[in-house]
């Protein structure tokens, strides 16, 4: 009951964050002079192409971008009609891409569950390498296991994502054949869900996965080792070996338990990270996700496709972080007592 109440707080609490959020992100989209219909505007102008800027200046009109910027904003989520009535994000309406002249939820329809596969299966990937390998280095610390860890983990951490993309583009398609680019092949683009496509996916989705995680794999491995060995140190673990507890179950039933919480706490930024980490990658494997479509709008200022976008990677951060908060209370007795007293 009391984890209940503490998820309803923390979704509740979500939800007024994610509104100053999405406050924050509207204004910075802003701050530049211009946007993609007044940059338009001036440039149908100066090329004297006046029914080009009439239908500028009626796509000003039609989506409240010639009010001050607050009025733009409540349009913009919803809270005050416009032009069209209520039709913002909170009524399911993502606003209009100037730049690819279609509605942003005809752009983004694909990429965002292609873009949360992709991550899904990068932070999949990160847990399954970063817990074994870090209980085994601080398990067998100083020893050949864990400087054979380190040292992979290092070179998780210096190698560039992109160059790693690059490497695996070529040698993962000679030496094993892996498809390369993209999240299919491009006869299943389009089509409806089929075992061969699902298989097509998963095939591709190889090299971006191993891209992707690993620098996260590497640098939480090195986390958890660090919090492991801190535990193994305390007088709590002497005392319980001591008592004639064996080393492996007593390294499960405390130590690691506690070494968890930082772990676990990473699910917040992880998300975020994978989401931010993969436009770069997306871009050299040429994946359909939501990265280079962003890259896109911020570079022609296309404010309503931009915005979505940002929203989008912050409901993941704020979602990570909620259960990554959820978590921490059943993992850890004492912030379930907090809560509880609190």
């Amino acid at each position: 009951m009391l984890v209940l109440r503490y998820a309803l707080y923390r979704f509740g609490t979500m939800l007024l964050t994610l509104l100053v959020v999405s406050a924050l992100i509207f204004l910075i989209i802003n701050l530049p002079p211009g946007d993609y219909l007044s940059n338009q505007i001036a440039e149908l102008r100066s090329t004297g192409q006046t029914a080009g800027v009439q239908k500028a200046e009626f796509l000003r009109r039609e989506y409240a971008l010639d009010r001050p910027l607050w009025q733009q904003y409540l349009i913009w989520v919803g809270f005050i009609p416009g032009p069209q009535g209520f039709s913002g994000l909170i009524q399911g309406n993502f606003g209009w891409s100037f730049e690819f002249d279609r509605p942003v939820s005809e752009i983004v329809g694909d990429t965002l569950w292609l873009t949360v596969l992709v991550n899904l299966a990068a932070v999949l990937f990160v847990y399954m390498v970063a817990l074994p390998l870090g209980i085994l280095a601080a398990a067998k610390s100083k020893t050949w296991v864990d400087y054979s860890s380190a040292f992979v983990g290092y070179l998780g951490l210096a190698t560039p994502n992109f160059l790693l993309a690059l490497i695996l583009f070529y040698y993962g398609n000679r030496w094993f054949d892996l498809p390369i680019g993209g999240l299919m092949d491009p006869i299943y683009e389009g089509e409806p869900m089929s075992w061969d496509k699902v298989r097509s996916i998963l095939l591709h989705l190889i090299v971006p996965t191993f891209v992707i995680g690993t620098s996260g794999a590497a640098a939480m491995m090195q986390r958890l080792r660090a919090n492991l060995l801190d535990e193994l140190g305390k007088p709590y673990v002497e005392t319980a070996i001591a008592k004639g507890m064996s080393p492996p179950r007593m390294l499960v039933k405390y130590p690691l338990r506690m070494a968890f919480n930082p772990f676990v706490a990473d699910i917040g930024n992880l998300l975020p990270a994978m989401v931010s980490g993969s436009v770069l990658v997306s871009v050299v494997l040429g994946l359909q996700t939501i990265g280079p479509t962003l890259l896109i709008a911020l570079k022609s200022q296309d404010q309503f496709l931009a915005g979505f976008v940002l929203m989008f990677v912050a409901l993941l951060t704020l979602l990570g972080t909620m259960i990554s908060d959820v978590l921490l209370v059943l993992l850890d007795p004492r912030i379930r007592y907090e809560g509880k007293a609190g």
